[in-house]
């Protein structure tokens, strides 16, 4: 699923509410998100999940295409684990 599916999806579910209203909540949740793990700051959705900002340490990595030696400096990257009730239901989910 996609940003603009899900947005209709809500849409569609709570019809008092105009699709550009419900964009505009769900840019909103997603700025927040993004500006806190900018931040450093744990974000957790209790029953979905914890999104947090992970270090990783500086490095000396190769480039694949030329296979010379590069640093690679310290840097964050975006973390998601799945809270226990969101992990019971993908779990329980049988194709």
């Amino acid at each position: 699923m996609v940003k603009s599916e899900l947005i209709q999806r809500l849409a569609d579910q709570q019809p008092q509410l105009s699709e550009s209203d419900v964009e505009f909540a769900v840019n909103i949740l997603l700025d927040d998100i993004t500006n806190a793990l900018q931040n450093r700051e744990r974000v957790e959705i209790r029953g979905f999940g914890a999104f947090t900002a992970r270090k990783r340490p500086a490095k000396m990595a190769r480039n694949p295409k030329t296979g010379e030696k590069v640093y690679k400096p310290e840097s964050y990257v975006p973390f998601f684990k799945a809270g226990k009730v969101l992990q019971e239901i993908i779990e329980g989910y049988k194709d």
